[in-house]
């Protein structure tokens, strides 16, 4: 899953109108983040954006894969599919799925049920 830095310096540059993007590497992967939001991640040289009900279509439509972390294992996937080719060529197109996909990370953040409260073990 290596990712070159000319292709990651590339994408880059493409969601430059998304304003600070923050990438970690991560298992021979790159991740994207936006305000604190996973909203990408990289890897093999293919850029992947979040998705949900919301914009799954989207890539569906154009007969986009999903993010198969495991090759041996393609039953398994996550809820990040491949950005088209001419959508990342084209930096304002790129954006727009972008910012989908940066809405759908919030959603899950928010959507996300709140954690138990924690039992006091010293009573007073």
């Amino acid at each position: 899953m290596a990712v070159t830095d000319d292709y990651l310096q590339y994408t880059l540059e493409q969601l430059a109108g998304l304003g600070r993007v923050i990438t970690r590497r991560m298992f021979g992967a790159v991740g994207l983040y936006h305000e604190g939001r996973f909203f990408g991640l990289i890897a093999d040289d293919t850029l992947y954006f979040k998705v949900n009900d919301s914009n799954r279509g989207d890539y569906e439509a154009r007969g986009m894969g999903r993010f198969r972390p495991y090759p041996n294992k393609p039953q398994l996937s996550m809820t990040y599919y491949e950005v088209p080719a001419d959508t990342l060529e084209d930096a304002d197109e790129c954006m727009v799925w972008a910012r989908k996909s940066v809405a759908v990370a919030a959603a899950a953040i928010t959507g996300r049920r709140p954690s138990r409260p924690r039992k006091n073990l010293h009573p007073q």
